[in-house]
């Protein structure tokens, strides 16, 4: 595992947790909070506090349905360029993956942003599909390059997801007892810390906004035991450097006059209400559902069950760890994956395989 720097701090700030002698069981909603927890250390350390942390619906990629990986694999085999973040390449579909179609011969290309999208799709003459995946981070950027105005064979494919919603759906289903929620750094610094306000009001579960440092996290963990410790619920703010109550209003703004809520469906969960965000309609000529509804058609009405064996649908929802998958390790690892949670880089699959190699 890899040291980190304030090591001393990170220790007084554990005999601290320890010294409010609490028994939590937290939940972070994010695969980087995930690696920092796992590749330095953390897990043991707070473990040995009375505190256990779950890993929780927070990596875009992971909660991207079989159904929606399986819609860009047929548009990439009706002749479209599929434009996608690197991380979805690998994910298993219901038959296939966006690599086994790439290597079948359909033009799949690997982008890093949607200005890398927008760009590729000028240059080409051909439909071009923007599988665009996301929380509230990078939704805004999306939303900004469509107002903007992109070339005519630009298409977006809209797998994007709101966090606040699964919130309340975790909360809802009961399937864990939850001491605190550690909510993400990055979402927040777009939304703020409002939206999350109606956990503690409505469920009496204690919220802190952290940032991704080790301390901060650490910080994030003690600030949830004196809230436990002290019978309270509300929402606090660790990482004031970044985040603010009101977030950023401008970027919610374009977010929002691009995008519409709807209900949809997490890997691992039922259909969440006001969950997902789909273009408005008068961006429905960017809409690749409608544009290509056609092509689609082979997909209406159906539904893709999630890969025998695999736990990730558990392990998103807090009540599995990646240890506890029969595959994790043997039959799913990088090279061979069978879930998204070993596929992506904020997958805990993934984190806990490659630093378990490491230590």
């Amino acid at each position: 595992m890899y040291r980190f720097r304030d090591k001393d701090m990170g220790e007084k700030i554990i005999d601290k947790i320890k010294g409010l002698d609490q028994q939590l069981t937290l939940m972070h909603v994010c695969g980087t909070h995930q690696d920092t927890l796992v590749r330095y250390g953390l897990q043991g350390m707070l473990t040995d506090a009375g505190v256990d942390i779950r890993q929780g619906p927070g990596c875009p990629v992971c909660v991207t349905t079989p159904k929606e990986i399986e819609e860009s694999i047929l548009l990439a085999k009706s002749g479209m360029t599929i434009l996608v973040f690197g991380d979805m390449l690998k994910v298993p579909g219901a038959t296939s993956s966006l690599s086994q179609a790439k290597t079948e011969g359909s033009d799949v290309r690997i982008v890093y942003g949607v200005d890398d999208a927008v760009r590729l799709a000028g240059e080409l003459d051909k439909d071009c599909v923007f599988m665009s995946i996301g929380f509230e981070t990078t939704t805004p950027s999306s939303a900004a390059a469509l107002k903007a105005g992109t070339p005519d064979n630009f298409h977006v494919l809209s797998c994007n997801r709101v966090i606040p919603p699964a919130l309340k759906a975790i909360a809802e289903m009961g399937e864990i007892r939850l001491d605190g929620l550690i909510e993400p750094g990055h979402v927040s610094t777009v939304i703020g810390s409002r939206p999350y306000e109606f956990v503690s009001e409505q469920y009496g579960i204690p919220q802190v906004v952290a940032g991704f440092e080790p301390l901060d996290l650490l910080m994030g963990v003690y600030m949830l035991a004196k809230q436990k410790k002290n019978g309270e619920s509300k929402v606090e703010i660790e990482y004031t450097r970044a985040v603010k109550r009101d977030g950023n209003p401008k970027a919610v703004e374009v977010m929002n006059s691009v995008f519409q809520v709807v209900d949809v469906k997490w890997r691992g969960f039922p259909v969440i209400p006001g969950s997902g965000l789909e273009l408005r309609e008068e961006y429905g000529s960017k809409n690749a559902r409608i544009v290509f509804e056609e092509e689609l058609s082979d997909l209406k009405g159906k539904e893709f069950p999630e890969p025998k064996g695999c736990l990730c649908g558990e392990v998103l929802r807090g009540i599995a760890s990646s240890e506890e998958c029969p595959l994790f390790g043997t039959g799913c690892t990088p090279d061979t994956p069978v879930g998204p949670c070993m596929v992506s880089t904020e997958g805990s699959c993934n984190i806990v395989y490659k630093y378990g190699k490491m230590s």
